[in-house]
């Protein structure tokens, strides 16, 4: 069998970096508050960071763009030079993740690289490897530019499989004493603590994931063969920049170079769908640009479907409630396609889109936008749901809070440098 999974060449800063100031929360995280990011680039000040290496989102519609992405490739090429990783090479295996999340929870994860030849972003594709929202083409330009001159990636992509037996990472888990100790540090902004174990003999937990490529595993979990290794849970655009990125690259490569090119493949974190702590969380709303007229417009177009259920809006000191699908799927489909809809006729619109309760009605009272309390996914029809009907609506839920998110660490060279 072909293998969807690479046993990648891992970069961690050696001892003596401030693993504290390295390692950073996701570029898209906290879009709508620049003081976090301030904040955060207070505390690393001069010290080696991944904050240097990535384009925090929030940033994007900068004047400064071109000088930002400059500024990360040299940076990787700097790192590199000047020896801040701990083995040139990096070491060949995986790192067995135990991540601490504020309020305590513990969830594990394991560090892979996949083929990106194994994974499409379009709807209703036969890839083992698949996205589970629409890709947003328009949000890709931008971070293909960084990722197209870079030497070196770190991932905050998380993907998922469903192991319903948890019988893989867990498996790992129960034998950590086994394994050589990569790190272990409080994450800053309060994003809990991580530590991590390398993993060195891979070829057992790459034949125990296939297993779930059986047929058999398959009819029983979805009612037909068709095969699905593993969805993309964080980090959607992210991963189809990587894909972009090698369908550029592999187009001026010899068919004897294809196979072991760098950019071939991405490196993420590996978590099962049922992990105990794995909470699914709804994105938010927060309207720019629009005022009551766009609630009244939101309201009575949603009023048509006959919902059962309802979401919340708050604007300025008004609390009002749209009527939606009971399923909560299509309840999300229904808002933003009215979204979308009302955005064409009125360009001032812009839609952010807020990870928990608190963080939206802090940016729609700062920023007088309208706040918009979507609906929860429920995590065990994910599956099942992309292989029947393909991706959801773009950012359609979110895996925990935006502090429970993946932080870089680990690194990988995709290009000369």
């Amino acid at each position: 069998m072909k293998n969807t999974i690479k046993i990648p060449k891992i970069l961690l800063p050696k001892v003596g970096v401030d693993k504290s100031k390295w390692s950073v929360i996701a570029c898209d995280q906290f879009t709508s508050q620049p003081n976090y990011w301030e904040q955060l680039d207070k505390f690393v000040g001069n010290a080696p960071s991944t904050l240097r290496l990535i384009f925090p989102e929030v940033y994007l519609e900068g004047a400064d763009k071109q000088e930002r992405i400059k500024s990360i490739n040299a940076n990787m090429k700097k790192y590199l030079q000047e020896g801040i990783f701990e083995e040139f090479e990096g070491f060949e295996g995986f790192v067995l993740v135990e991540r601490i999340t504020p309020d305590g929870q513990k969830r594990l994860g394991l560090v892979i690289a996949v083929d990106l030849e194994d994974y499409e972003y379009t709807p209703q594709n036969d890839a083992l490897i698949k996205a589970t929202e629409k890709t947003v083409v328009e949000r890709l330009p931008a971070r293909i530019e960084v990722r197209k001159g870079a030497c070196l990636e770190s991932p905050h992509i998380m993907m998922l499989m469903d192991d319903r037996k948890d019988r893989i990472i867990e498996n790992l888990y129960a034998r950590k004493e086994q394994f050589q100790l990569a790190y272990d540090f409080a994450l800053n902004m309060g994003g809990g603590s991580i530590k991590g174990y390398k993993i060195k003999d891979c070829n057992g937990i790459i034949e125990s994931i296939n297993r779930l490529l059986d047929k058999d595993v398959l009819a029983e979990k979805y009612g037909s063969g068709k095969p699905i290794l593993f969805a993309v849970g964080d980090g959607n655009h992210s991963l189809a920049t990587a894909k972009e990125c090698w369908n550029n690259i592999k187009k001026t490569l010899s068919r004897d170079d294809l196979d072991n090119h760098p950019a071939r493949y991405a490196l993420c974190e590996l978590v099962n769908l049922h992990d105990e702590s794995l909470e699914f969380q709804p994105i938010h709303r927060a309207v720019f640009g629009v005022g009551e007229e766009f609630v009244e417009f939101m309201k009575s177009s949603l009023a048509k479907s006959d919902g059962e259920s309802a979401v919340k809006v708050v604007f300025g000191s008004k609390t009002y409630y749209w009527n939606v699908s009971s399923n909560a799927s299509d309840a999300i489909a229904d808002i933003q396609q009215l979204m979308d809809e009302y955005n064409e006729s009125h360009k001032d619109m812009v839609i952010d889109y807020i990870h928990g309760d608190e963080h939206l009605l802090n940016v729609a009272k700062e920023k007088n936008a309208v706040a918009v309390f979507m609906p929860c996914l429920e995590k065990d029809g994910l599956f099942d749901y992309v292989v029947r009907r393909g991706v959801l609506p773009r950012k359609s839920f979110s895996m925990g809070h935006a502090e429970d998110k993946r932080y870089y660490l680990e690194c990988r060279k995709i290009g000369e440098y």
